[in-house]
């Protein structure tokens, strides 16, 4: 009587806990089918990545506790109902999260089965049948073959992997040639004048004013221009003239009397 007690309480716990497993792999696969029905254009693959690596872990939690030695084996116990009836059931509609909610007869074989379905059984013993009449060097070439193609893809992968690795090693051990804040700086200085003091806007106003000295200024009647002279029109009522650069000597002629 104290071993089946015993053997009840492990069962429930055991129930209890594979019960939590199943509820939280629930959870994570609808999770993932909700995410891929309805956010397929953001999700991208490091977090399909994640949602696959959490029902996996899910998964291999439910196998230890299956595996475990203190749980029960389940495959020796027999679920038998209880009762059957047509009509409908609210405790096991809530219980079933809306999926059920009858427990009729003819929903019970389908519920309660312990077998696969008769078309999947057949399909399997198709593909039984089909394993067993393969002899042993058939077999072994399309390992052979499938092992050959797995390592091709493997070196790709490798290869591809390499190259990633050493271009961004020669990229981090370049020498940096440019400056993003100086870039940036120049780019705001000449598209928006941003940085620039009035000082050196006049200072670059005043350098394309300006003439240098011993250039010729395009004005009519005027000679050339010499240093220290300034370019303005002269005030009136006072003209100056330019020195002449070119020599002369005038001498004066012999007079002769007009009565000699």
């Amino acid at each position: 009587m104290f071993k089946m007690q015993r053997e009840e309480k492990q069962l429930d716990s055991a129930l209890e806990a594979i019960i939590m497993r199943v509820n939280d792999l629930k959870s994570a696969i609808a999770a993932m089918i909700f995410k891929l029905e309805h956010e397929y254009e953001t999700l991208n693959w490091p977090n399909f990545l994640d949602n696959f690596a959490l029902i996996s872990g899910h998964l291999t939690s439910l196998s230890k506790i299956l595996g475990h030695d203190k749980a029960p084996n389940l495959r020796n116990l027999t679920v038998l109902p209880l009762r059957l009836s047509p009509e409908k059931d609210e405790e096991l509609l809530r219980l079933t999260e809306g999926r059920i909610p009858t427990f009729a007869h003819d929903l019970v074989p389908d519920y309660l089965r312990t077998k696969v379905e008769p078309q999947a059984e057949q399909k399997m013993m198709q593909l039984e049948a089909k394993a067993a009449n393969l002899n042993y060097e058939t077999s072994h070439k399309q390992v052979a073959q499938y092992t050959k193609v797995i390592n091709h893809v493997w070196d790709i992968a490798n290869k591809a992997r390499e190259e990633w690795e050493s271009e961004a090693g020669s990229r981090a051990t370049q020498a940096q040639t440019s400056s993003t804040a100086d870039t940036h700086a120049l780019v705001a200085a000449v598209g928006m004048g941003k940085g620039l003091k009035s000082d050196s806007v006049q200072m670059v106003q005043s350098g394309v004013n300006s003439v240098p000295s011993g250039m010729i200024v395009g004005r009519p009647g005027n000679q050339q221009q010499t240093p220290g002279q300034s370019l303005g029109n002269p005030p009136m009522g006072q003209m100056t003239k330019a020195p002449s650069t070119i020599k002369t000597n005038i001498k004066a002629a012999p007079q002769i009397h007009p009565y000699r």
